[in-house]
């Protein structure tokens, strides 16, 4: 693979939290987003569903095969939403990873729904 294969394959596979904030304003029935967070959580993005990257496997059913997937984790380094995108592709489903997860998300100040546990607990199974 050379780099321009790479970015190629990799622009494909993502997606920045301003256009999936786009899409979701100018198209949201065609999207879910999924929040593959292992754990409690202090905030999910507004109108997520959560399903644990460890779940994903056996929660495919309660995915829509005719929308983009959206998964999202905690930050840059977290792999959990790579790790849930594999089996999803694999069985057929549109995915793209929000790359940044809920931390850039909340730095960009886009909504968001307050849930789980408060702030300072947080848990990353990444």
């Amino acid at each position: 693979m050379t780099g321009l294969d790479y970015f190629k394959a990799k622009q494909a596979a993502t997606i920045s939290p301003r256009e999936l904030f786009k899409i979701q304003q100018d198209s949201p029935a065609d999207v879910l987003v999924v929040d593959v967070r292992i754990g409690s959580v202090p905030t999910r993005i507004r109108g997520a569903v959560a399903i644990p990257q460890n779940e994903i496997v056996q929660r495919m059913a309660e995915l829509p095969n005719d929308k983009l997937l959206v998964l999202y984790c905690w930050e840059t380094w977290c792999s959990l939403a790579m790790k849930a995108a594999i089996p999803l592709l694999e069985s057929g489903f549109k995915v793209r990873e929000m790359y940044g997860g809920i931390a850039a998300w909340e730095v960009l100040k886009l909504p968001t729904d307050a849930e789980g546990s408060p702030k300072g607990t947080i848990e990353c199974a990444c």
